[in-house]
């Protein structure tokens, strides 16, 4: 059985910088996609990050030129780098990863932007 476990949320000031960590871990055959989505209050889960297993990574706009977004995929496991922190980047992040064929998702880890 394939888990995806995240750490490295918490609560940050805003225009500070947090690395979110996502370790996937069972009987591993292949790793492809990986990625981080994110889920405020009351809304949707959205995309922040994706990379390909060759390390081509995409980004929405609105995290674009802040956060980054690397794997290793000898360690299984992916990094979100968070720079410059705003409120509005205040929710439950969760990785995805689609490992030996099957979409999974950790359990996710809050990051709160707050003074």
């Amino acid at each position: 059985q394939v888990q995806l476990v995240e750490s490295g949320g918490g609560l940050v000031q805003p225009g500070g910088s947090l690395t979110l960590s996502c370790v996937a871990s069972g009987r591993i055959y292949s790793i492809y996609n990986m990625g981080w989505y994110r889920q405020a209050s009351g809304k949707p889960r959205e995309l922040v990050a994706t990379i390909t297993r060759g390390g081509i990574t995409n980004y929405p706009e609105s995290v674009k030129g802040r956060f980054t977004i690397s794997r290793d995929n000898a360690k299984n496991t992916v990094y979100l780098q968070m720079n410059s922190l705003k409120s509005e980047d205040t929710a439950v992040y969760y990785c995805n990863g689609l490992v030996n064929g099957v979409g999974s998702w950790g359990q996710g880890t809050q990051v709160t932007v707050s003074s």
